[in-house]
């Protein structure tokens, strides 16, 4: 195989890259060829997908060009919700070898499937993500995302071990720890968060160890959306290249786009996932190169298509020719989105889901903020809760109890741990109109 001949020289050419630098002519008949199957394949196994085509008097038939993707229906996050657990899947479970699953808003998580072909393209698209940071066999991976139900973890790892370098699966947490093997490890490149990045180089510096003395040269950051500012203060800090990467768990996890070594927009692989720009309040398709509405279509899932699954991330499409010399199209960096979700240390964060927890527990009253703030270049989350009178002048004994279990409440249904502060009735500001329910700090002063 080719991928058996190649030397490996740095900076060289992986055979994986291959299709990032397919003629447009080509790109586009395995797109439309892709599109099509995964249409018919859709229509065939999933009754959500069925029914909507058959409103609008649609059948697989009627794609025939790129362009009638625009006439397809959306899919929306609350259509996983609704079917959950399974009802998206277009394969039987026989095939199903993999499921993830991310938080919902109220408790139940989102379902994801993989059939034994999709963790094959999952693989594929995380080695062309690694190769297009830079990375090569022989290179030591240390990969600090999650494991577990979230895709982070698995799917770097996957991704990682299929490019032919050596992978530390140490999962997030226990900086101390990630430091350590960063050192002894001779660790060369990194992936994770990029707040818990900034936060483990500022742990090595309490600890009199500079990274930039070390063999780390990139880092591969995800999960959270992170600016240019702190990009240059990462690559300052910690002597690295700095790569942004994309993905989500409802399209295959991360690998759906990544940076390049000119680092000017992620190209997409949109072999296997074709992205559109919409209108976030009409829906209508905008041009390449107009900000708004990311949405994808998987074109070679199998056990659990997407059709033009709208991601709620706002961004724009580039055309103009990468100095890579890759020819599928960039997308500009997640800046915002068009929901109220948040990320905090890579996980998706609603305003419902914390009122749900705290709902749960008696004493509490509906009003509550949430702030965001940022210490030690690491995303924090504090939840101000008004507790009815009787408990808030109770012992603090009682108060104590009721704040332990909202914070297991949280904790059961977001999976991490934020700061509780219980406040007396009337101290939180009201509103007429919608409540401001979430306040964020993280990028004052």
């Amino acid at each position: 195989m080719l991928k058996e001949l190649w030397n490996d020289a740095e900076g060289g050419f992986h055979p994986a890259s291959a299709p990032d630098f397919l003629p447009q002519t080509a790109l586009k008949e395995v797109q439309l060829r892709r599109l099509r199957a995964v249409v018919a394949r859709a229509y065939a196994n999933v009754q959500l997908f069925r029914e909507r085509m058959d409103e609008r008097g649609l059948t697989p038939e009627s794609i025939q060009s790129l362009q009638d993707i625009r006439h397809l229906p959306f899919t929306v996050k609350t259509d996983l919700r609704d079917t959950y657990p399974f009802g998206l899947f277009a394969s039987p479970m026989s095939d199903v070898v993999r499921l993830h699953a991310s938080s919902g808003t109220t408790g139940k998580p989102i379902v994801v499937a993989y059939t034994r072909e999709d963790v094959e393209v999952w693989s594929e698209v995380m080695a062309r993500t690694f190769a297009s940071c830079g990375l090569h066999r022989g290179d030591i991976l240390q990969n600090a995302f999650g494991y577990g139900l979230f895709t982070g973890g698995l799917g770097a790892h996957y991704g990682g071990e299929a490019l032919g370098a050596t992978v530390i699966p140490i999962s997030g947490g226990n900086t101390d720890r990630q430091i350590m093997l960063i050192r002894d490890f001779n660790v060369s490149a990194l992936c994770c968060t990029p707040s818990y990045f900034t936060h483990m180089v500022e742990r090595a510096r309490e600890l009199g160890i500079d990274l930039r003395e070390l063999p780390l040269r990139v880092g591969i950051f995800g999960a959270e959306p992170w600016t240019d500012g702190m990009r240059h203060h990462i690559e300052a800090e910690a002597g690295i290249k700095a790569y942004d990467i994309y993905g989500l768990s409802e399209i295959i996890g991360p690998g759906v786009a990544a940076e390049c070594s000119a680092q000017d927009g992620l190209h997409v692989f949109e072999d296997h996932f074709y992205p559109e720009i919409i209108d976030p309040d009409t829906g209508e398709p905008l041009p390449d190169g107009a900000e708004g509405e990311l949405v994808i279509t998987t074109l070679s899932k199998k056990a659990m298509p997407m059709i033009r699954y709208r991601t709620r991330d706002i961004t724009s499409l580039i055309t103009e020719p990468c100095s890579c010399g890759r020819t599928i199209r960039r997308m500009r960096r997640i800046g915002r989105r068009s929901d109220d979700m948040f990320i905090i240390r890579g996980v998706n964060v609603f305003p419902s889901q914390v009122e749900a927890a705290l709902m749960a527990v008696e004493g509490t009253l509906p009003h509550y903020q949430i702030i965001l703030t940022r210490k030690g270049g690491m995303d924090r989350m504090a939840v101000e809760v008004e507790v009815t009178p009787e408990v808030f002048s109770d012992s603090i004994r009682g108060l104590e109890d009721i704040r332990t279990r909202l914070a297991q409440s949280i904790e059961r249904i977001l999976g991490i741990r934020v700061e509780l502060r219980l406040v007396e009735p009337h101290t939180l500001a009201r509103s007429e109109g919608k409540a401001k329910r979430v306040i964020d700090r993280r990028n004052e002063g």
